[in-house]
């Protein structure tokens, strides 16, 4: 086995496209087994900006399935959400109401820091009477952010650290990081659950915003260039100076069928494609995709074989 995993490893590195090679950190893994079947540098630490939302979206999920809330709640933005700074697309304004939902597509298609940060802060002082006191005297964003790294913890990130639910870096946001290969556990994770991959999935989207008593539309354009493209149907974009351009696709085969006597069984085929770092993060994880499903014939070619080492 550890021979063929060798074999492996240097029919990725031979035939890399050249593309990849400009990324600084990437990785290439099974969704279904979560082998991963190429890298590079997948567990440097590095600042994944807008990749974090991710992370704040599947925290929304997980407290609207926990507390039985329907993500049709209003939710108001606070005053300090707007200072953020950095990507607020819709223009939002302090007092504007939008659902839970309609903020969850702006954080997830269009990168909106100021819908991420007011998911975070609802959801927060939701949380904020049910934590230790100690904890309370974070406030509703500081809890919410105790919640990413309980779920980083949970998932199995080890080299992740939330500092914020938008992904900025710098000196009034800290210096958050994660790794290439914690973001694949994240995907990964986030993808098995249909509500998110539904949102991640859709090209645009129109949501809804109040504000001082009238409702007015905003059309929503999905940041993902690679949608619907090889069969590509997520799942988020990431850019600041720092982290530099990353992206996270996913990208699903019709499952494998094979039957054994009387016995049929159905093996899911996607790959989760991740790549911080990047000078063109889009043809680098285009590249990188058509190289996977190389690396994943080969895989199931030599009977799916998993290091646990390399596993998500």
């Amino acid at each position: 086995m550890k021979r063929l995993l060798t074999l492996l490893l240097l029919t990725s590195l031979t035939s890399l496209p050249c593309a990849a090679q400009s990324a600084a950190a990437w990785v290439v893994a099974d969704n279904a087994s979560g082998a991963v079947l190429g890298s590079q540098a997948g567990d440097a630490k590095r600042q994944v900006a807008s990749l974090t939302k991710i992370a704040t979206a599947t925290v929304v999920f997980d407290w609207s399935d926990l507390s039985k809330t329907d993500l049709t709640e209003r939710a108001q933005i606070p005053p300090e959400a707007v200072v953020q700074g950095a990507v607020n697309p819709l223009g939002l304004q302090p007092g504007d109401e939008m659902s839970l939902r309609d903020l969850l597509y702006a954080a997830l298609l269009q990168s909106d820091n100021v819908a991420a940060y007011t998911l975070a802060h609802h959801v927060g002082a939701r949380l904020l009477p049910t934590v230790p006191r100690k904890l309370q005297k974070l406030g509703p964003v500081g809890v919410f952010v105790a919640q990413l790294n309980a779920l980083a913890r949970q998932l199995g990130m080890n080299h992740t650290l939330f500092l914020n639910p938008h992904g900025l870096d710098g000196a009034d946001f800290g210096m958050p990081y994660s790794t290439a290969t914690d973001i694949a556990r994240l995907a990964r994770h986030s993808m098995n659950r249909p509500a998110f991959r539904f949102i991640v999935s859709q090209p645009a989207r129109k949501v809804m915003i109040q504000r001082a008593g009238q409702e007015f539309g905003f059309e929503l354009q999905n940041t993902n260039k690679l949608l619907g493209k090889s069969d590509i149907d997520g799942v988020k974009t990431g850019r600041t100076t720092r982290a530099g351009d990353c992206l996270v696709i996913s990208a699903a085969r019709p499952p494998e069928s094979r039957q054994v006597g009387d016995q049929v069984f159905i093996t899911p085929r996607r790959l989760t494609v991740v790549v911080l770092g990047a000078t063109d993060r889009f043809q680098a994880a285009d590249g990188l995709l058509t190289h996977g499903w190389q690396l994943f014939d080969q895989w199931v070619a030599a009977g799916r074989p998993v290091d646990p080492k390399k596993t998500l």
